[in-house]
């Protein structure tokens, strides 16, 4: 049994499942492709940004969400499959999932766009809303992190940086630094303080400021020269996890080992390993590609990097990143705390964080089952679950979100059956 949005077959069954106000259709034999933003909406990058904020509400709604439990091959790279066979208890989780999809669509849990689930390397289910295209990038906010990190993977993988390289000090790939004007300590900052945001770097928001505002002191590695300076001293006390302040160190590495340029090893070497072409990624005032945000993504191709992860750093048969990079990249390095997980509930704990990857446990039937994920404000995933050969991918504009707890407490029961 597939659903998805036809045209030709318009039949409201939402009052089956007791969801009011929300269309849907079952499909007939044909099927139809996941819906598409015009050429003109296709171009716009970063539509959440306020700078483009018009622009953004230019692009229109979803006459009715695109629900899809059998979805189309794009030949973009994704293997694809229906989401259950034949079977009572398989037609009961479809069942759920379309359920799920519906009281999505209804807004119950706040404005996604997107909500794509893979297992075992292949796309099973497939669902856009609101304002979500299968062709339209969608601002990824703080999960650029997590491109960043799998950057440096392919580096090592490259043999442009080691697995050793890891536990070296940044500086010392950085060959325009002057090492004689920086804070007491800066020395003792290595690839994986960076990595797991525990540097020690110590400067109250108004340094940050003006080391932004002064665009002629932080071109190329001067970005990290004024950071290193203007910090307080770097102790072993400080160096605990303290978000934000890793992610340009990270960049300013490729760029240091990598033949050519950062953004051009990127372009090529992970985003064109991957096929993703419909995509933006800005660039900082260093000159090098953003490091913690402002990168754009379509929901398909946050999967294809969900499925890169999720396969041991392999893509088509091709080793991508280290799977030892990816096996300490997606770990517990740090604990955080459960007092703040975002997109948690009663079912999420043991929220920690590993290389610009964040980790919890997913709590069901008694058991804990460990999840990492980049993850993006405004509600961007790419969440994995190994236990359940699991990826589910949501794109959202949404900053209250919930999707952790729904993952545990709606997606994986249906999983732990099939």
């Amino acid at each position: 049994m597939t659903t998805t949005i036809k045209a030709t077959a318009l039949l409201t069954v939402a009052c089956c499942f007791s969801i009011a106000n929300v269309p849907s259709v079952w499909a007939g034999e044909k099927q139809m492709v996941p819906p598409k933003a015009s050429a003109e909406e296709a171009q716009i990058k970063h539509w959440r940004m306020p700078e483009i904020e018009k622009r953004f509400l230019d692009i229109p709604e979803l006459d009715s969400p695109y629900i899809d439990t059998s979805p189309v091959d794009l030949n973009d790279g994704i293997a694809v499959g229906q989401f259950s066979h034949a079977g009572e208890e398989e037609a009961l989780e479809e069942e759920a999932i379309i359920k799920l999809a519906k009281e999505v669509a209804a807004g119950d849990y706040g404005k996604y766009d997107s909500l794509l689930i893979a297992k075992g390397g292949t796309l099973l289910f497939e669902s856009y809303y609101n304002r979500g295209r299968v062709n339209l990038s969608h601002p990824q906010s703080s999960a650029t992190k997590s491109y960043t990190s799998l950057a440096l993977g392919r580096a090592i993988q490259m043999g442009f940086l080691s697995m050793d390289d890891l536990d070296k000090p940044v500086i010392s790939f950085l060959n325009d630094i002057d090492s004689t004007k920086l804070v007491e300590g800066a020395d003792s900052i290595t690839l994986h303080h960076a990595l797991t945001m525990t540097t020690g770097i110590d400067i109250p928001k108004e340094g940050w400021d003006a080391i932004s505002a002064d665009l002629d002191r932080v071109k190329g590695q001067g970005e990290i020269q004024a950071v290193l300076e203007d910090s307080a001293p770097i102790t072993k006390e400080k160096q605990v996890f303290k978000y934000g302040t890793g992610p340009r160190l990270i960049m300013q590495v490729i760029e240091a080992v990598v033949p050519g340029s950062a953004e051009a090893f990127i372009r090529s070497e992970l985003f064109g390993k991957l096929g993703i072409t419909n995509y933006d990624w800005r660039l900082a005032p260093s000159g090098l590609p953003e490091s913690g945000w402002k990168v754009s993504v379509t929901a398909r191709d946050m999967l294809k990097v969900g499925l890169l992860v999720d396969n041991n750093g392999k893509w088509q048969e091709e080793q991508i990143v280290p799977k030892a990079y990816l096996d300490r990249a997606t770990s517990r390095q740090i604990l955080t705390g459960d007092d703040d997980i975002y997109g948690g509930g009663e079912l999420v704990s043991n929220q920690g964080y590993g290389y610009f990857f964040w980790s919890t446990d997913l709590g069901l039937d008694g058991s804990k089952y460990h999840a990492f994920s980049a993850q993006g404000g405004g509600g961007v995933y790419i969440l994995l679950v190994k236990d359940f050969d699991l990826v589910v991918v949501v794109t959202a504009h949404e900053r209250e979100d919930v999707t952790q707890q729904l993952v545990a407490e709606r997606i994986l029961p249906m999983f732990s059956k099939l």
